[in-house]
C-alpha cells in the first residue's frame, strides 16, 4: 500500500524550469515536498525521496495524510 501511496502522489508532481535553468518540483496538497536540482531526472528522484521521508515524519509524530486516489495512510494503535 505504500509504495501505491508514493506512486500516486508522484503522479501529482508538478515541474518548473527556474531562470537559473534549475529544476523545481512539488505535490500540490503535500506542504513542505518540494526539490530543486540540476536535471529533471535529479529533480524527480530526489522530490520522492522527500517525499518518502516527509510520509514517515508524519506518521511517526501521528500526523494526518493526505488522501491519494481513494488511498488512505494512518498509524492504528493496536490493542
Amino acid at each position: 500500500m505504500l509504495t501505491k501511496y508514493i506512486q500516486a502522489a508522484m503522479k501529482r508532481a508538478k515541474y518548473e524550469i527556474l531562470d537559473d535553468e534549475t529544476f523545481y518540483g512539488s505535490i500540490p496538497g503535500f506542504q513542505g515536498v518540494w526539490s530543486d536540482m540540476d536535471t529533471l531526472e535529479e529533480c524527480r528522484e530526489e522530490l520522492q525521496e522527500v517525499l518518502e521521508d516527509w510520509i514517515l515524519f508524519r506518521l511517526s509524530k501521528g500526523l494526518a495524510l493526505p488522501e491519494v486516489d481513494g488511498i488512505q495512510l494512518a498509524v492504528r494503535e493496536i490493542v
